[in-house]
């Protein structure tokens, strides 16, 4: 079995005022990279659904004027497009303003796949981080058809998936306001 991962990263940083929050310093370091280091070891291809801007990463990025209509999911659309062109059976989903991304995400959410067709998304006692997910490239049509109805809910796409159990509901903190990444920073002093 094939897995790639996708880092979304195709927001407009309202609420940092703008910002492209993956180039937001965290630790000295863009966020996006923080991502990348939880990610990338637990994949065999990686790449970024986002901005032509991101292209210095090292990483194929999809960019897509969808992607700017319909967010999140249309990304996870170009993404499984993507992983079906490189063989790959399943993407995983992550979103670039979650530094602390567990790094056991990808074999946990691919036994909460078990029993409901290879597609999991990720839960805390919070509540669920559907972008945090499994998908089977199989899923693309459903997904497409979910774009041109114009839904946009990650949840509706992920429907019907199996629940990968995470107690740690910091592994999953987002950094949306400029409060946030003050927080992120006190999180990786403390070795977060």
């Amino acid at each position: 079995m094939k897995i790639a991962g996708l880092i979304l990263a195709g927001g407009e940083g309202r609420r940092m005022g703008g910002a492209d929050k993956a180039l937001l310093s965290l630790g000295g370091r863009p966020l996006i990279r923080h991502v990348v280091e939880r990610l990338a070891p637990q994949v065999e291809e990686l790449a970024i659904s986002g901005r032509t801007s991101h292209s210095g990463f090292g990483l194929p990025v999809l960019a897509d004027a969808q992607i700017e209509r319909f967010g999140p999911l249309a990304g996870v659309a170009a993404g499984l497009a993507w992983a079906a062109g490189i063989g790959a059976d399943h993407l995983v989903t992550a979103a670039v303003d979650t530094p602390f991304l567990p790094c056991d995400l990808v074999p946990r959410l691919l036994l909460a796949a078990e029993g409901h067709d290879g597609l999991a998304i990720a839960i805390t006692p919070e509540g669920a981080h559907p972008t945090f997910a499994l998908w089977p490239v199989s899923r693309l049509e459903r997904i497409g058809q979910l774009l041109d109805a114009g839904e946009r809910r990650m949840r509706v796409a992920a429907d019907g998936a199996g629940r990968a159990l995470f107690a740690d509901d910091d592994a999953f903190f987002n950094i949306n306001t400029p409060e946030d990444l003050a927080r992120a920073e006190a999180m990786l002093a403390k070795g977060g």
